[in-house]
């Protein structure tokens, strides 16, 4: 099966084809999940003692195994946070798995972490962080936050007094649900600041010296947020930044989402103080028009992120060797093994210049600001809240939550749209609402408008 023959030959032409068939296709098909007992049924048994053989695996795959997915890039999938990758980016995902390149270390993968570390300058440069700021393409935000946390809890421990302590950070309610689940993997404890919306330096003040002396003294962190995943929502990062300085804690930033926003001169002014964090979690896979998975962690003091994430074993004492010196990716990031995310958004970014990605990303905000009117100009529906980043909270007038989710399905059984909802929280009300997250530039207003005229 390491052979190269005729067969493989064949094999590679057909998955070219179809490669090229699927990057150009605009949009493509609309497909939705079946149950895993109806696949079982279509398919039958894949794995077996002698194999079923290339070109029947592929011809299930690409016959009926993708119709049960739905395609992250179709312009009319706004739910969660989509994405849309541009077809330079995708195209040198297949060329990075085909340079089989190891991308932990320097003396493997110099070439292709250096390209990697030329798209990563692109991303401090967006930052504004201090000369020395840098960071490293990790598998998403969770691994991003992961890292993060697990550098600054560290970093609290060199103080022998923390040594047995059990660290604690504080956050928002409508913080990434991965903050809370990798305090879980660090044992740490979350404080949360009660608040849907903005999370501001005052009411941080007012959290820490509600807390108790014991607990208090164990905060290790503050994590802000640029831009919620629930509703494009920027936290005060000045007011945040000022009071982690004075409390000496670290202040990490979960940009997962909105980082994108960055490269938009027309919000910029949003994400005043994000130069001063310690650490910042973007995803290029999310508004950065990178394939998955591609996030990045970037600190304001690597050697920092390295103490925490170093790893030492005999059989990598080569890597402390002059003669493999260079930059070592997985010295800051929870992972060893790594394959060369950041690659496909190097090509990228190579190909088209930043400029074009700021006009990408300023697009998904204009989509957002003419959902908003489009919403408002309808007697059956209205805004939860101004739109925020490229995000639209808006409800459909005196409907159930069961009545959303059942447009949820019938939109997509019908091929129209995936839209789905979420939960908006005020004044201790808990309410179903729907929302849109525009990434994709080939969204149209037509395609918004068929959305929300299958509401009336």
């Amino acid at each position: 099966m390491h052979n190269v023959d005729i067969g493989l030959v064949e094999m590679t032409l057909d998955v070219m084809k179809y490669a090229i068939q699927r990057i150009t296709m605009v949009p493509p098909d609309l497909g939705k999940p079946i149950t895993e007992e109806e696949l079982k049924e279509i398919v039958g048994e894949t794995i077996t003692d002698e194999g079923i053989g290339g070109e029947k695996a592929f011809n299930l795959f690409k016959d009926e195994l993708v119709k049960a997915t739905v395609p992250i890039d179709h312009p009319r999938h706004l739910a969660f946070v989509p994405a849309a990758p541009t077809r330079a980016a995708v195209m040198f995902d297949l060329v990075t798995s085909a340079a089989s390149i190891h991308g932990a270390y320097w003396m493997e993968g110099a070439g292709g972490i250096f390209c990697e570390n030329e798209a990563m300058k692109w991303l401090v440069s967006l930052t504004g962080m201090p000369p020395g700021a840098f960071g490293v393409f990790t598998s998403g935000g969770t691994a991003a936050n992961l890292s993060a946390m697990v550098a600054a809890r560290e970093y609290w421990r060199r103080n022998p007094k923390n040594h047995h302590k059990k660290g604690c950070l504080v956050t928002s309610s409508g913080a990434h649900s991965s903050i809370k689940a990798m305090a879980k993997v660090i044992d740490a404890e979350v404080v949360l600041v009660e608040t849907e919306d903005k999370l501001e330096g005052v009411a941080l003040h007012e959290k820490l010296n509600a807390m108790p002396l014991e607990q208090r003294e164990r905060v290790f962190a503050v994590v802000a947020t640029g831009g919620t995943t629930n509703a494009g929502i920027v936290d005060d990062l000045e007011g945040i930044s000022e009071l982690c300085s004075s409390h000496n804690l670290w202040f990490h930033i979960d940009a997962a989402y909105g980082g994108g926003a960055l490269a938009a001169p027309s919000v910029r002014h949003l994400f005043k103080g994000v130069e001063k964090a310690d650490s910042i979690t973007i995803d290029p896979h999310k508004w950065l028009f990178s394939p998955y998975d591609c996030g990045a962690i970037i600190y304001k003091n690597p050697q920092l992120a390295k103490k925490a994430h170093e790893q030492e074993g005999s059989y990598l004492d080569i890597m402390k060797d002059p003669g493999a010196k260079g930059f070592n990716p997985s010295d800051y990031q929870i992972q060893l093994t790594r394959r060369l995310r950041g690659l496909p958004l190097w090509f990228s970014l190579a190909t088209h210049g930043t400029q074009k990605y700021q006009r990408a990303v300023e697009r998904g905000i204009e989509l957002a600001s003419l959902a908003a009117k489009m919403i408002t100009s309808r007697d059956y529906l209205e805004l939860v809240r101004p739109p925020s980043l490229s995000c639209v909270l808006y409800r459909r007038k005196g409907w159930s939550p069961e009545q959303y989710n059942k447009w949820t399905y019938k939109n997509h059984r019908d091929g129209i749209a995936l839209v789905t909802t979420t939960k908006w929280k005020e004044n201790n009300e808990v309410e179903t609402v729907s929302r849109f997250c525009f990434i994709n530039p080939h969204t149209s207003e037509k395609d918004i408008a068929m959305i929300l005229d299958t509401m009336n």
